[in-house]
């Protein structure tokens, strides 16, 4: 996986899966459909970003925020940080081990 990142905008940021980063600039991903979305600060215009190499998401971009407190945060993107960083160094990338689901296929 390979998404990359300019400065992190706000490093204390966070997501309902934990710790997330948000960014002004990242390369590497597409975008999903754009979609209205109830965030923890309030509803969102969003659309998810994947990773182009792998096509698993790593978390979304501010399309529109619809209250003038979170105005700060559109056309911004939130990498949430258990998708792109292992617990053991703090080099990002994607966890590509397959799921239980997956072994039972193979």
């Amino acid at each position: 996986m390979s998404v990359i990142v300019g400065r992190a905008g706000n490093v204390g940021f966070h997501c309902r899966r934990g710790k997330a980063y948000l960014f002004s600039n990242v390369v590497n991903v597409t975008a999903g459909p754009i979609e209205e979305r109830m965030m923890l600060s309030g509803l969102h215009t969003v659309t998810d970003i994947y990773c182009v190499c792998c096509g698993q998401i790593v978390g979304w971009k501010y399309e529109t925020a619809h209250e003038q407190s979170q105005k700060y945060k559109e056309g911004k993107f939130v990498l949430e940080r258990g998708r792109i960083i292992d617990g053991l160094d703090s080099e990002f990338y994607i966890d590509t081990r397959p799921s239980s689901s997956d072994a039972e296929e193979a």
